[in-house]
């Protein structure tokens, strides 16, 4: 096995950007979902199944600057903390951010039309939804395809890692639950199957509903009220890990 494809975006919501490679440290990806957007009126992080037009935006998130393009014009600069810290909602938990000084808020304010703050973590895996990294596998993406009947990209699971497991069943990552794989340098204990949401009918890079994926896995991947697909992990030795590195899984 080895990894395909690297993904993961700097703002919460953000199209999903491929990446050569990723440093993996105890709350996953360096870089990934840095920052997120608030809705300060609802108190509550943005949900991109409610602002699918996010996905159209792409951020980037490098050597302490963001830029984020808004098809022809792009916002860029380095973020700096306003010195405040909002308590908002996150899928029903409270999470603690720290509202960001710059052009940001503003921008995205035009864009989605109505009032937003642009916000950091005040602390790692504040607005990560399950465990930091998430992997789905070739195999299973093969069988999606051939119930759909045309090709899927993998971006719309927007997972950290697309594993190329070669000729093994479909959804053999169900089997690597509480057991560890070797990804490159680094070390990951598989935590859960991850549920799935009608996120993955959007199309990753315009944000339009264009696919009945969700409806589809309904007929043979559904499990207590949930559609499964994928798995998520955490990180339990850091390291780098490149597009084309080997996943060993490791123990009985």
């Amino acid at each position: 096995m080895h990894i395909d494809r690297i993904g993961f975006t700097p703002v919460k919501g953000g199209r999903h950007l491929t990446h050569d490679l990723a440093d993996l440290s105890a709350d996953g990806p360096v870089g990934d979902r840095v920052f997120c957007l608030v809705d300060p009126a609802r108190g509550r992080v943005l949900r991109t199944v409610e602002n699918p037009s996010l996905l159209a935006v792409t951020p980037r998130w490098k050597d302490g600057v963001l830029s984020v393009e808004f098809g022809d014009r792009t916002v860029a600069g380095v973020p700096s903390a306003s010195g405040d810290t909002l308590k908002v909602d996150y899928w029903g938990r409270s999470a603690a951010v720290q509202a960001c000084a710059g052009p940001w808020a503003q921008a995205y304010s035009q864009y989605l039309g109505y009032d937003v703050v642009l916000a950091r973590s005040a602390s790692a895996g504040e607005v990560v939804y399950g465990a930091c990294v998430t992997l789905v596998t070739t195999t299973s993406m093969r069988l999606l395809c051939e119930h759909l009947g045309t090709e899927v990209d993998s971006s719309r699971f927007r997972s950290t890692f697309l594993v190329d497991t070669a000729e093994a069943e479909p959804h053999v990552e169900d089997s690597w639950v509480g057991r560890q794989l070797k990804v490159g340098q680094a070390t990951l204990a598989v935590r859960a199957i991850v549920p799935r949401c009608a996120v993955i009918d959007l199309n990753p890079v315009t944000g339009c509903k264009d696919a009945p994926l969700l409806g589809e896995l309904s007929g043979y991947r559904q499990s207590q009220g949930e559609i499964n697909f994928g798995v998520d992990a955490v990180v339990t030795s850091h390291g780098r890990v490149r597009t084309g590195d080997r996943v060993v899984l490791e123990g009985p």
